[in-house]
């Protein structure tokens, strides 16, 4: 994988990050913590939907590497949602 394509990697995975956050209702942190939410939300979205039996939707493919757009964005969404379920006063 080159540069070129890592940055493009974590382009996306902060745009899906930032999706989820902008669904769950929470805007904490900035540009790092979108991308932080991009890739765990990859990782919780892909998880859920072959726990589910569901296909992948929207993926792309950046040299050879795979990232679910559409389970990302649900996976980011139900992350932070979870995390501000239990961060509330």
């Amino acid at each position: 994988m080159s540069l070129i394509e890592l940055i493009i990697l974590i382009v996306v995975a902060g745009l899906a990050g930032a999706i989820g956050q902008a669904l769950a209702g929470n805007s904490r942190g900035g540009c790092l913590v979108s991308i932080a939410l991009g890739f765990v939300g990859a990782v919780i979205g892909v998880w859920l939907a072959r726990s589910l039996g569901l296909p992948e939707i929207f993926v792309i493919t950046v040299g050879g590497t795979t990232f679910p757009i559409v389970w990302s964005i649900i996976g980011a969404a139900l992350f932070v949602a979870i995390l501000g379920f239990f961060s509330r006063r």
